[in-house]
């Protein structure tokens, strides 16, 4: 089994509008409502994958039992932390149907507090001994330390898992310290830790290798369109996507942890499971909701994806 843990939960809201204008009434042409933070989506798109997975996290009020109720209508167990009071946030993607272009809002949601963290620890603990990989996706809520993915790094390893971690800033500076199996920067996170941002691929590989020496078993560098660099074992490799036109690049990157996750615990080979990570995030860059792919276009788009050693 594969648990995902979102902190951070959200609806993810989509607006569809003609023409964006900013300091203008608008008409919303369609909207679609989705549970959301990033873990979250991470497990959506490894049950459309065909793996089985638990999705943890803190939710709160009737934002939370969406949440909740459409994750159990998908096939994926839950076994959240409910905070009283207030509500789960919602994020806000605003997309501009003449030019494809997205802008996103996101809420900030509550504060966490210390017997809700207390509670996620030890529901984690319980979980991560029933998984082989525990995902630990999204931005930490406000109230939370920096410290805190180090921490449930520490409790997942501890249980015998594989801990995967996606997240930016102070959160994943202190969480790499822990350290976990897996990392995913994009490339905004990666020249925030590396305090400049590469240009060549060779510079974005050696960050890469960086990383992989601070103990870190997987490393995986997303370029969007570019594709990604990876260090898995030691070994490199540049992985380069199936050419297509996106229509909602929002939630790429946690389908590329989706894919890797469930490949992760098939034990595919190191190519095969970056083949089946960027086959997912072409997918989901095809719908026009984060964390959801096509199955069908999912394998289409697999013998597609190269994996080129570097």
């Amino acid at each position: 089994m594969i648990t995902t843990v979102t902190l951070h939960a959200a609806i993810d809201r989509t607006c569809y509008v003609d023409r964006f204008s900013v300091g203008r009434v608008q008409r919303v042409s369609r909207q679609i409502d989705e549970p959301g933070g990033k873990g979250n989506n991470v497990a959506k798109v490894i049950r459309q994958l065909g793996g089985q997975v638990t999705a943890t996290g803190i939710i709160a009020g009737t934002n939370g039992a969406f949440i909740e109720r459409s994750l159990a209508e998908r096939g994926i167990r839950t076994e959240f932390v409910h905070a009283p009071g207030g509500e789960s946030r919602v994020c806000l993607n605003i997309l501009d149907e003449s030019s494809g272009s997205s802008t996103e809002l996101l809420g900030q949601g509550r504060a966490v507090t210390e017997p809700q963290i207390a509670a996620i620890k030890e529901t984690l603990h319980g979980l991560a001994s029933q998984s082989s990989v525990v995902v630990l996706s999204g931005s930490l809520p406000a109230g939370a330390p920096d410290s805190l993915y180090a921490e449930l790094i520490g409790i997942v390893r501890s249980a015998g898992a594989r801990a995967f971690l996606d997240t930016g800033g102070a959160a994943f500076s202190a969480g790499i310290g822990a350290p976990p199996h897996f990392v995913k920067p994009n490339e905004r996170e990666l020249a925030g830790w590396l305090g400049r941002e590469p240009g060549e691929l060779s510079e974005w590989t050696r960050a890469a290798r960086m990383l992989a020496d601070q103990g870190i078993a997987e490393v995986c560098v997303t370029l969007g369109s570019r594709g990604a660099v990876a260090i898995l074992d030691g070994a490199g490799y540049l992985v380069l996507p199936p050419a297509i036109q996106p229509v909602n690049t929002v939630g790429c990157g946690d389908a590329f942890v989706a894919g890797m996750a469930y490949a992760e615990e098939r034990g595919d080979s190191p190519a095969a499971r970056l083949r089946t990570a960027a086959a997912a995030a072409a997918a989901n860059a095809m719908s026009d909701k984060a964390g959801n792919i096509d199955y069908r276009l999912f394998r289409e788009y697999e013998p597609q994806v190269q994996i080129i050693a570097l």
